[in-house]
Parts: structure tokens; sequence; C-alpha cells
């Protein structure tokens, strides 16, 4: 049975799981909204501020939409609207709870917002934090990967590209690994279902680049380029 729930009001538009989330306004998509109830239990920064709110006995991440770039330093959040299933917060949304349905390693959406500003909009999206996962800059910051763990790494891109899925910002912060080796793809802003054609190639040679900004930015930062990359690509030749 479809749990999702769509809310309108004059400005505000949300989309939640009412498994997940039973009730959902405007409000919670605010980080006042969770600080005021002491629900914030740490943050992330990049492209803005991610903060990580609890919610009962749920652990979920808040993460605004902003812009990169050279245009996010003229419009840092703000978008054309050209229809409800066409922003930012909905689409990765949707995407993100079909993929779950597939079976892919993806965290749960838990709701979605978007706000009205005349032809432009704002959003928000809210989804299941991942327990005990780091994305593979903080392990690598740490200690290398063997081999077999840079395979599975390969394996889990080989799954999600024969699944027809493109994965709009592949990199090494979107690959999250859990102590046990389980591993997570994060992050589906933009994201697509595709059939099979070059962006595969164009997807890995991305995330290889990744792999080697962050080693010209972080010193001791353990990837071995040459050796690293073949392991994960004998992974994503092999498959999952």
């Amino acid at each position: 049975m479809d749990s999702q729930h769509q809310l309108w009001s004059r400005r505000h538009f949300l989309l939640h799981d009412r498994a997940l989330m039973p009730l959902a306004g405007p409000d919670e998509f605010s980080p006042k909204y969770w600080q005021d109830r002491d629900a914030v239990t740490g943050t992330s920064n990049g492209r803005g501020t991610t903060y990580f709110v609890r919610q009962d006995q749920q652990n979920w991440v808040l993460r605004h939409y902003r812009r990169g770039g050279m245009v996010g330093k003229l419009v840092k959040d703000s978008y054309l609207y050209t229809g409800i299933e066409r922003t930012r917060p909905v689409a990765e949304f949707r995407l993100l709870a079909k993929l779950h349905q597939m079976g892919l390693p993806v965290p749960k959406p838990v709701a979605a917002h978007v706000e009205r500003l005349g032809i432009r909009y704002r959003g928000d999206i809210l989804i299941e934090q991942i327990p005990g996962a780091r994305d593979l800059v903080a392990w690598l910051k740490e200690k290398a990967l063997s081999a077999q763990q840079w395979q599975a790494v390969g394996a889990l891109v080989r799954r999600f590209h024969d699944a027809g899925v493109y994965h709009a910002d592949l990199n090494a912060h979107n690959i999250l690994m859990a102590e046990d080796g389980q591993l997570w793809l994060i992050d589906f802003d933009r994201g697509t279902c595709r059939a099979d054609g070059v962006w595969k190639e164009d997807n890995l040679a991305r995330l290889l680049r990744s792999f080697n900004k962050e080693q010209g930015k972080l010193p001791g930062f353990h990837w071995q380029a040459q050796q690293d990359w073949q392991a994960l690509m004998a992974g994503y030749e092999k498959g999952a």
C-alpha cells in the first residue's frame, strides 16, 4: 500500500511517508523547530548546513536545497518553478522511494517540502539517517580500504548502473560504509532513471576525479590511485 501523502496550502506543498512521519507541516523543515526541541544530534557543513535530527526513536537528515558554482553566488537557494513534480525535493523523494522499493541500498525518504515564491520556489527534504555509516572520505582519512572493500564499492556502482540509475553527483562523499562493510549511495538530487549510454562511463570518471581531488586536499588521504581504482573497477566489471 502506498503510504505517500500530499498536502497543499496556498504557499506550501508537503509530501511525506505517513508510516515514518504521520503528520507534517512546514515547521518541521526549519532547523529552529528541531533546535527548540533539543532534537538536533549533529550537523555537517558542505553546501550549507545539513542537520541530523531525532524524532521519537527515528534519526533523520534535514537538507535545504542550495545552489552551487557561480550561479549559487547570485541565487543561493531558489529555483524556477515549472510544476510540482519537477521541483528538486519532490523529484528526489519520488526517486528515493522508487529505488528503495527496488531493493537498492538508499536511505528512505521521509518528507519533502516546497515553498512557492511566485515563479520560483525553495525546498527541503528529510531522509532516513543510515546508522553507524560514514562516507568514504571520512574512512580514507583514517585508513586504507582493502582490495575486497574497493571491489564492493565497484559492485555497488555497477548495481545502480545495471538498474539504469543515474547519480548526478557520484563522488566519495556520497558513498557511505558501515563498520561491517555494508554500503549505501546517498544524495539523489537531480538523479534519474535512464537507458544505457555513455553516462555510465562519465559517472565513473566523475567518481575517479573525486578521489583524486580529495587526495590533493587532504594530507595522509589513503588513496592509491592505480591500485585502488583497479580494484574498484574489478568489482564493477564483476558486478553485484
